[in-house]
């Protein structure tokens, strides 16, 4: 049996490449647009190192890869085939008696090839990289804007200062009316700082600037003790030339080691997810076992002594208890204080099993939530990559059908699809990290409904099976 595949199909892998690259590229950058613009104002004026970006875009476009790889599939699929039946060489194969299917097979082979592809990116690549790019974003978030200056706007990036300038001579770096609202610290007092001019110089490597002002003055606060009482005591002076040094070192942007960083589930391979969960369902086990094994509700051996002693009694008296009752165990006791004392013993053991099994329900439900969520994640390494099977399938049929190879149907029809399956993805996951449904359901109901519509699109194209057959043939 010949493996490799024939010139037809050959021809069929080859009309298939074009689509998908460009498809593959125009959702990647479409992907790449929308990240940029949801985290601009992070990127955005926080002076960062070009490389720092550009490293923050590549770690995200793992992610993108995922996602971007199965659309492309479903609409090469639509173009490819599509124009395969518009240029009549459906119907030619057909008249030669060749099965459709002949031309289907290489690319599903291609589809399973690629989903092999995306469990290992997934498993192996795309969580480290998800890793780095959550570094990246907290030390991005963590890391204080630049020192920027701006005209009638007050600025309070560094600590302990409040800057407002009337005017910035931008030819000469030079501050007109500067106000500078100095904040109480260990060695300086309260201050307001005017000045008529300003300029500013830095040094070390931008580590250190320094402010030169002239013509201004200083208002201090000055505190002062005046007996038991503290009086504030303000202080002028006045200045023809002032300089004021600042630390920018904690403005600098400084990187952290990924690894270093906790991991959650999106940052996680499979196996260990798998660990986690099976940890956190031994730990539900254990945690159960031990409630059951401290609330045994056993007689304690005070009260199996007071028990003993009261049934050998009644039995040699033939008395009835002090007080009638329900309760089965206090009719065998002959003092109304023991009664009472075994009440007592009973409903603090209850209180406390109740407290304990609130506990545990608190307990179980946090990790049966963080098993589910880990779960989710599993299935998804799974489910997205299994999607270039399911729309394989889908795409090669309803090419045929539509007789249509051009970009504008195909991305029409692609779009309903992808649309439909995202959703449900999307959906999915929340109702599983909810408990709703089960992780499976969340992530593969989109797959199987899909892939059981394109497996009967498939067969029909391939064949001449109709589902309307099972009652024709009863009749």
């Amino acid at each position: 049996m010949n493996l490799l595949p024939n010139k037809l199909q050959l021809d069929i892998l080859r009309r298939h490449v074009g689509p998908f690259i460009f498809c593959f590229f125009t959702l990647m950058f479409l992907l790449l647009m929308q990240f940029l613009i949801l985290y601009i104002d992070l990127l955005v004026g926080k002076g960062l190192p070009l490389g720092v970006i550009i490293e923050l875009i590549v770690t995200n476009l793992a992610s993108m890869v995922v996602l971007a790889m199965p659309m492309a599939v479903l609409v090469a699929c639509l173009m490819a085939y599509g124009k395969f039946t518009e240029l009549n060489e459906l119907t030619a194969i057909r008249a030669a008696g060749v099965n459709p299917f002949h031309v289907i097979s290489p690319v599903l082979t291609s589809g399973i090839l690629l989903t092999i592809f995306l469990v290992w990116f997934s498993n192996d690549v795309l969580p480290d990289a998800n890793q780095r790019a959550r570094s990246l974003f907290i030390d991005i978030r963590l890391k204080k804007p630049g020192f920027d200056l701006k005209e009638d706007e007050f600025y309070d990036g560094i600590d302990n200062y409040t800057f407002l300038v009337d005017r910035i001579t931008n030819e000469s770096d030079s501050l007109h009316d500067v106000t500078i609202f100095q904040d109480p610290t260990k060695n300086k007092n309260k201050a307001l700082i005017k000045a008529q001019k300003g300029a500013l110089s830095s040094k070390e490597n931008g580590q250190t600037l320094t402010l030169f002002l002239e013509n201004g003055s200083i208002l201090r606060k000055l505190e002062r003790n005046k007996g038991r009482q503290q009086v504030d005591v303000y202080e002028t002076t006045s200045f023809d030339r002032y300089r004021i040094s600042f630390d920018l070192s904690e403005l600098a942007f400084s990187r952290s080691n990924p690894q270093d960083r906790s991991r959650n589930d999106r940052t996680m391979n499979i196996q260990a997810m798998a660990s986690l969960v099976d940890s956190l369902d031994q730990q539900i086990k254990e945690k159960k076992q031990k409630l059951y094994t401290k609330h045994s509700f056993s007689i304690t051996s005070d009260t199996s002594k007071v028990f003993k002693r009261e049934l050998e009694y009644r039995n040699e008296q033939e008395i009835q208890p002090p007080v009638k009752t329900d309760w089965v165990g206090l009719k065998h006791l002959t003092s109304k204080t023991k009664q009472e004392r075994i009440k007592s013993i009973t409903l603090s053991s209850l209180r406390t099993y109740r407290t304990s099994l609130n506990e545990l329900i608190t307990n179980t439900d946090w990790r049966i939530e963080k098993i589910a969520r880990y779960l989710v994640e599993i299935h998804k390494k799974f489910s997205i990559p299994f999607a270039c099977i399911v729309f394989v399938l889908l795409g090669a049929p309803i090419g045929m059908y539509t007789r249509k190879g051009n970009l504008g149907y195909a991305a029409l029809i692609g779009t309903v699809f992808l649309t439909i399956y995202w959703i449900s993805i999307i959906q999915g996951e929340k109702l599983a990290d909810r408990l709703f449904i089960t992780p499976f359901t969340g992530m593969w109901l989109s797959n199987i409904v899909l892939g059981l519509i394109g497996t009967y699109l498939t067969i029909r194209i391939c064949s001449s099976f109709k589902i309307s057959n099972f009652w024709k043939n009863r009749d």
